[in-house]
């Protein structure tokens, strides 16, 4: 992007703005999913819903566009389990998540602002950004 000059620059960081909130949702929620499962075995849409903060036809109209994208499969009267997809998916947001919250508590932000923090800038952070941090967040903690 940094080549690109004036309304071409700024039209490129919109449309990478408005990518990251399109995928934002579906990240937020494979994550929790695989979170679910690994502290309690099993990803309930009743327990998802109570998570995210959304009514349970809010939750369930969101895995059945998870499971059309193939990133959930659901069961009757069973639980929701990720796909290799989703768990890919899952994975690579928790990854982002974790770094950004590490930089944000080597800074000195105290721990709820850094975690409500990070859960916003995971899905927006740049690859060549999430890099710095991580580099930053290993210098900061080693001194």
């Amino acid at each position: 992007m940094a080549e690109l000059k004036g309304a071409a620059r700024r039209a490129a960081a919109f449309r990478r703005m408005r990518e990251a909130h399109r995928t934002e949702m579906a990240e937020d929620y494979v994550e929790l999913i695989g979170d679910l499962i690994a502290a309690t075995g099993e990803a309930r849409l009743t327990d998802l819903a109570e998570n995210i903060g959304v009514s349970h036809a809010t939750a369930t109209k969101v895995v059945q566009r998870l499971q059309r994208a193939g990133l959930v499969q659901t069961r009757p009267y069973r639980s929701i389990f990720l796909t290799e997809s989703g768990e890919a998916i899952a994975e690579a947001s928790r990854s982002r998540h974790r770094a950004v919250h590490d930089f944000l508590r080597a800074l000195g932000i105290d721990e709820m602002t850094a975690e409500a923090d990070a859960e916003g800038i995971e899905h927006h952070v740049s690859e060549q950004t999430l890099a710095a941090f991580i580099r930053l967040t290993e210098r900061l903690n080693s001194e």
